[in-house]
């Protein structure tokens, strides 16, 4: 009897020993579910549904830094040209307004050469010389020709002789003097555009397109009086066009001359315009502290228009392969940079994680996340409002 209460006082004390054991590791396993739970975030899909949230698996993405400006479509300086006389005149007939494409060559307007008509006085004028000159050289050609026939059989003085060959000589001479002096208003005329061929009564001048180009500015009407150097047209071959933009001191050394630019512009939303950067600006705005920087781009349809307002990408040389969100998936709490993992439907964990760089809204995850785990990538303040005790998102 003696040995049996012995051992029910043992059984006793391990049975006790055991329970004691297995509450303490309840205990940790209750403290430990509690832990877990209080990293996870319940909201019901009608909830998810209302605040629009959006859940994407994380990819490793290829970060490339862009450096973006805004800027305005103009004319290449070189491809603009100004159309005037070169002389003063009337302006007869104007036949290119302002936005029409004209070819190399295509009359603008025509207007009555003052100066032409003046130059055409004067060549009729040195023609008519040059017909006498032509006719005092026949006799004396003759004469001269005569007077070295005297001479050589001794039935002339030699003095006769070289007399009338000096006279024969002068009026040569001063036939090529006269050609030349026609020669030189002819040029005068072609400058004109007036050819050999055109009649010589004939006073007006075309004003003529130098390059195909647009006309970008008119200012002339029938009637008007221009003078010789005044700019009547002005055209702009858009064959080729600059975007023109501002950008800060800061960001000069990230781009250089020759690297690639895209272009883009409201009236074409969904298209890219590619080019290049022509021109960096050696001289800072003291207002502004930025510097002109152009971009030479292609426009052989002409569909980037003067003046239109512009978005330009510039591509850095960051770039780098790397697991990354976007920077509204990241959110603050306590200090520490979090994501929000999906568990199930209504369920979310919040992922303690370290960042990187931010590249066009794109935050590179150094650590804390894999590829592929499902990230909320809108919605996520909601949850941090749940999670911080707030009421967002509950209804």
């Amino acid at each position: 009897m003696k040995r049996f209460i012995v051992l029910s006082i043992c059984g006793a004390l391990v049975f006790a020993g055991c329970n004691r054991k297995n509450a303490q590791k309840e205990e940790g396993e209750s403290q430990a579910e509690s832990a877990n739970k209080g990293d996870l975030v319940e909201m019901s899909v009608s909830a998810q549904q209302h605040i629009g949230m959006v859940v994407r698996p994380a990819a490793v993405t290829q970060l490339n830094e862009y450096l973006r400006a805004t800027g305005t479509v103009q004319p290449i300086d070189s491809r603009i040209g100004m159309v005037g006389p070169l002389a003063r005149g009337r302006i007869a007939e104007v036949r290119a307004k302002v936005g029409d494409r004209v070819e190399a060559g295509q009359t603008l307007a025509v207007f009555d050469n003052i100066e032409a008509g003046e130059l055409l006085s004067q060549e009729q004028s040195a023609r008519a010389d040059l017909e006498r000159l032509n006719a005092q050289l026949i006799p004396a050609t003759r004469q001269a020709e005569r007077s070295r026939r005297l001479a050589d059989i001794g039935a002339g003085a030699e003095k006769d002789f070289e007399s009338s060959r000096a006279e024969k000589e002068g009026i040569e001479a001063n036939i090529r003097s006269q050609q030349a002096l026609i020669d030189g208003i002819r040029q005068r005329l072609r400058r004109f555009g007036i050819a050999d061929d055109n009649p010589r009564g004939t006073f007006l001048t075309p004003l003529k397109a130098p390059f195909s180009a647009v006309v970008t500015k008119a200012q002339a009407s029938p009637g008007d009086v221009v003078d010789a150097g005044r700019d009547v047209f002005t055209i702009a071959d858009l064959s080729r066009v600059w975007v023109q933009a501002e950008v800060y001191e800061k960001d000069l050394g990230r781009i250089r001359i020759g690297q690639s630019a895209l272009i883009k512009v409201d009236t074409y939303p969904n298209e890219s315009f590619e080019g290049k950067v022509a021109y960096i600006s050696d001289v800072l705005d003291p207002q502004t502290s930025t510097a002109r920087v152009r971009c030479e781009v292609p426009n052989h349809d002409l569909r980037l228009k003067t003046d239109m307002f512009a978005n330009i990408e510039l591509p850095t040389k960051f770039s780098k392969q790397a697991i990354a969100v976007p920077a509204s998936a990241l959110q603050e709490v306590e200090g520490k940079n979090v994501v929000f993992i999906r568990h199930s439907p209504t369920q979310f964990e919040k992922r303690e994680v370290d960042k990187g760089v931010t590249v066009n809204s794109q935050t590179e995850i150094v650590s804390g996340l894999k590829p592929g785990e499902p990230v909320v990538t809108q919605g996520a303040f909601h949850l941090k409002s749940i999670l911080a005790g707030g009421e967002l998102g509950e209804d």
